[in-house]
């Protein structure tokens, strides 16, 4: 399972910005977007198991898609959310959008999800190994 780097030439020129001392704020929405939602991916035995951490938000409005090899994970906030002028704010519940490729080995009907204590776990399971045909072969 891969994560896609799709964003990776604005990764950079975020990056040559901050170096010319142009502050974060500054950052493009779709990086800032990108960072509200920390994943780890590890595997296991039968399955690969992504954690989204994503606190404060609301079950209902996460969306996970596959199309093809690609699996979506998104969250958008709520209409009318309060926002207040901040005087620090170091974490946002906005939100986000993050794609990962998936490798051939994964059952993509098997999928399952399910959020609590602020992160979301998503299962993806492997499909079951095919025997493997062992012949040894005879050097002419």
């Amino acid at each position: 399972m891969y994560y896609n780097q799709s964003c990776m030439r604005q990764r950079q020129a975020a990056a040559q910005e901050a170096a010319k001392g142009q502050s974060y704020g500054n950052r493009p929405a779709l990086i800032r977007s990108m960072q509200r939602a920390a994943v780890n991916i590890y595997k296991t035995a039968n399955s690969y198991e992504m954690l989204v951490f994503a606190p404060g938000r609301i079950r209902e409005h996460f969306h996970l898609d596959v199309n093809g090899q690609e699996l979506s994970v998104s969250y958008t906030p709520s209409e009318g959310f309060p926002r207040p002028e901040w005087v620090l704010r170091e974490y946002s519940r906005g939100g986000f959008k993050r794609s990962f490729t998936l490798d051939e080995s994964i059952d993509k009907n098997a999928i399952t999800a399910k959020y609590a204590d602020g992160v979301l776990q998503v299962s993806l399971p492997l499909l079951a190994e095919k025997q493997t045909l062992k012949k040894e072969i005879v050097i002419q």
